[in-house]
């Protein structure tokens, strides 16, 4: 936490890719957060982002959405869990990225309270760990069906460790299992 921010920004193993906490104040009560300041989060990630759309999804255990990205009008997504728990994954698809090709992984839930921060050039995708789980995440940029791209999931050249537990088999629609191999999808 630095002197301007009263987030925790812990960097992850991809370039530019954080873990942001804020303080939680509880008692018998129960807690309360700021889940959102804008002028905590530009002092926490360095530079202004400007969200213009708010998402939320709702989905039950072993469902995995993703790796969802868009190529024209990029999305930095901030992204956090309300209700449950997941396993969020990011992939670098930034050619020029020092990080170029890795991933991360990061248990988000309604608990542990934090948010990953995921900029544009990231491919983004979770893993519902719990009965069911909400997700909410903010995005820089307007939803353009016509720029997704789906990376798959279970690309070998990429190798997520996604934390299925054996013979049990992800929930996804029909877009999402089609995605396209690290070598056939587009890159920036």
């Amino acid at each position: 936490m630095t002197a301007r921010s009263k987030l925790v920004k812990t960097p992850t193993d991809i370039h530019d890719v954080f873990v942001l906490e804020s303080k939680v104040f509880g008692d018998d009560r129960g807690w309360f957060t700021e889940s959102f300041n804008a002028t905590d989060f530009a002092s926490a990630i360095e530079y202004d982002y400007q969200f213009v759309q708010d998402n939320h999804s709702f989905s039950r255990q072993w469902t995995l959405r993703g790796l969802h990205y868009q190529i024209k009008k990029t999305q930095g997504k901030l992204v956090r869990v309300v209700a449950g728990s997941v396993f969020d994954v990011a992939v670098d698809v930034r050619t020029q990225s020092p990080t170029y090709g890795k991933w991360v992984g990061v248990e988000l839930s309604a608990e542990n309270h934090r948010q990953l921060w995921i900029p544009a050039g990231l491919a983004h995708g979770f893993l519902v760990l719990t009965p069911s789980a909400e997700f909410l995440y903010k995005t820089t940029d307007y939803y353009d069906p016509t720029s997704e791209v789906c990376l798959a999931w279970n690309d070998p050249s990429v190798g997520i460790r996604w934390p299925l537990p054996e013979g049990v088999s992800p929930n996804m629609n029909a877009k999402d299992l089609a995605g396209l191999s690290w070598d056939q999808a587009p890159k920036f």
